[in-house]
């Protein structure tokens, strides 16, 4: 199993960036994503479900996202999602948000990556540990990108 928690300090107003973790913005923090349907639930509760299909080179994945947890008070955010991958492995995110100032928001990226089956057990033991911190780091960098790129478009 392959195991992160990252955090940083955005310099941006919270709603700047938890507007990016809504359906109708998700491509922008997430490129590689070709579809995010709603198709149970609403988008903002527990039990949401969406279909989602998601491109690595020429191989296109789709998977059910369930939503486990959303909470969405005025100083403090939190989406906890879980999906299964080529049949081979869940991964379980959360993105959590803290209000530190009007204009600076605590950021904590959380998840785990575990092998469903054999095949996906021995591939995560053999999976390169700085890939894993490398796509976690491009991910916050991108949601830090796009949250201060929207702060300074309003």
């Amino acid at each position: 199993m392959i195991e992160w928690k990252e955090e940083r300090t955005i310099e941006t107003n919270i709603e700047n960036i938890w507007e990016l973790f809504l359906d109708e913005n998700i491509k922008r923090i997430m490129p590689k994503v070709e579809e995010h349907a709603l198709i149970e639930k609403n988008e903002d509760e527990p039990g949401a479900k969406h279909r989602q299909s998601y491109r690595e080179g020429k191989r296109l994945e789709t998977y059910i996202v369930d939503t486990l947890a959303y909470e969405n008070k005025e100083d403090e955010k939190y989406k906890k999602v879980s999906f299964i991958i080529g049949k081979a492995f869940e991964i379980t995110v959360s993105y959590h948000l803290i209000k530190l100032e009007e204009t600076r928001t605590k950021f904590i990226y959380e998840g785990t990556n575990q092998g469903v089956n054999f095949v996906g057990r021995a591939m995560l033991k053999l999976a390169n540990k700085k890939g894993n911190h490398d796509v976690v780091a491009e991910f916050m960098d991108r949601v830090e990108e796009e949250a201060v790129k929207r702060h300074t478009q309003t």
